[in-house]
């Protein structure tokens, strides 16, 4: 268990759930795909950084996708506050 977690296979797991998730939720429940896209994009870039630490990469390529989850985050924020 321990390689599967250092390699950063889990993340890629977490990753390979939540594009399905996202599949899910445009094809069966019908909701629309850019809305699903603001809505787990985030997520996927701080999974990024975290797969991005445990397999060592250089630090860029762990911060740029950290820094870039918290500016979609509050623009997927704002489009749920306005449209409620």
């Amino acid at each position: 268990m321990a390689t599967f977690f250092s390699s950063g296979a889990a993340v890629l797991v977490v990753l390979a759930v939540l594009a399905a998730e996202g599949l899910w939720l445009v094809l069966v429940r019908r909701r629309p795909s850019a809305e699903i896209a603001a809505m787990l994009l985030a997520a996927a870039l701080i999974l990024l950084a975290l797969y991005g630490a445990l397999v060592g990469a250089a630090w860029p390529w762990v911060a740029a996708p950290l820094a870039l989850s918290f500016p979609v985050h509050l623009a997927d924020l704002r489009r749920r506050l306005t449209r409620s």
